[in-house]
């Protein structure tokens, strides 16, 4: 298994992903190439205490690199010599199983729909994170890609996120539910209301388990294991949601320092408090699919340590490992509204 890894994306590049890096190739025997300077890379390796790579990792020279700044729409045009250009090359070529960056989600989306391809008759690649909740987690799709969307986008995101929660949750018949502001069928904008009737239609030819709209309350409380939703309302919902969660962090520490009685009872709750933090730390789940695309693309979180670029590289390698690609390939006819050109 070899897997591509853009040492120049995220905030800690390039300390974390080679980092990262190197733990994966020891741990999990997997081949991890670096795309990046020389220099850079160099560099994390003598703050790390080493001299050169270890065996299973290796490294492609690249003199570019993707900013924030740049504009995601052209960047992977503008910056040919990119870390991530480089590497989403290598991975359309067939020179690695699978790419991951911490890098510019737009730039990421952009290169990987217009250099990889999206898989022949999906209409919208679509960002698949594993939201985490005490019931064990869910699969949102979209929390992000895109804002705009049709019924027959959802209705694929629908699908794509039942094979993935297949896939990587190994559920044997995935609830799918439409985000909504209330479960009655008539509830929503008309996005929802003709989403809904396209999710019965599969629902009743027994490819999906529909089970009706969702409110975000009771996705969070385990009502649901594929949450459909447009890509604006799901990174909201996102963002939101893990807002609440450092809020109730906060507020446990600050309940806890608040007198000795206090200070003394979390000595009593500190390992469920640290299993808490464990479960609902963005560094566990490590990274996002890009479904839809051809070949397995993982965006890790631009704040990425060392830690969670190991676990973005597990899911890179749990996914290509999958069939993922292969259910979305041979379902494609089920998930389209009209037989028509590529858009």
């Amino acid at each position: 298994m070899k897997i591509i890894l853009d040492a120049m994306g995220g905030d800690n590049a390039p300390l974390a992903p080679v980092d990262g890096a190197i733990q994966a190739a020891e741990k999990l025997g997997v081949e991890v190439v670096l795309t990046g300077s020389t220099e850079a890379i160099q560099s994390a390796l003598e703050q790390l205490g080493r001299k050169e790579l270890p065996q299973g990792v290796s490294h492609i020279p690249t003199t570019q690199v993707i900013t924030m700044e740049d504009n995601p729409a052209r960047a992977f045009r503008d910056k040919k010599d990119s870390s991530m250009t480089v590497g989403l090359q290598m991975l359309k070529d067939g020179e690695a199983d699978a790419f991951v960056s911490a890098g510019s989600t737009g730039a990421l989306l952009s290169a990987a729909t217009l250099m990889v391809k999206r898989i022949r008759g999906i209409r919208r690649a679509a960002m698949c994170p594993v939201v985490p909740t005490q019931a064990g987690g869910f699969v949102l799709i979209d929390c992000g890609a895109t804002a705009e969307c049709t019924p027959e986008y959802l209705l694929q995101y629908a699908y794509m996120g039942n094979f993935y929660a297949k896939r990587t949750l190994g559920l044997e018949n995935p609830r799918v539910g439409i985000l909504n502001n209330g479960a009655e069928e008539s509830k929503g904008l008309a996005l929802q209301q003709e989403t809904y009737k396209l999710l019965q239609q599969a629902h009743d030819e027994g490819r999906l388990n529909f089970i009706g709209n969702v409110e975000g309350r009771e996705a969070i409380l385990g009502g649901v294991d594929v949450l459909v939703t447009d890509g604006f309302t799901g990174n909201i919902f996102m963002k939101t949601y893990e807002g609440g969660l450092i809020m109730f962090a906060d507020f446990m520490k600050t309940m806890f320092k608040s007198s000795l009685a206090s200070k003394l009872g979390f000595l009593t709750v500190k390992d469920h408090v640290a299993g808490f933090k464990k479960v609902f730390s963005p560094d566990e789940i490590g990274g996002t699919a890009l479904v839809g695309i051809s070949k397995p693309v993982i965006k890790a979180h631009g704040s990425s340590n060392a830690y969670a670029i190991y676990n973005a590289i597990i899911r890179a390698k749990e996914m290509a490992e999958s069939d993922l690609i292969a259910d979305i390939t041979a379902n494609v006819d089920h998930m389209r509204l009209a037989v028509g050109g590529e858009d």
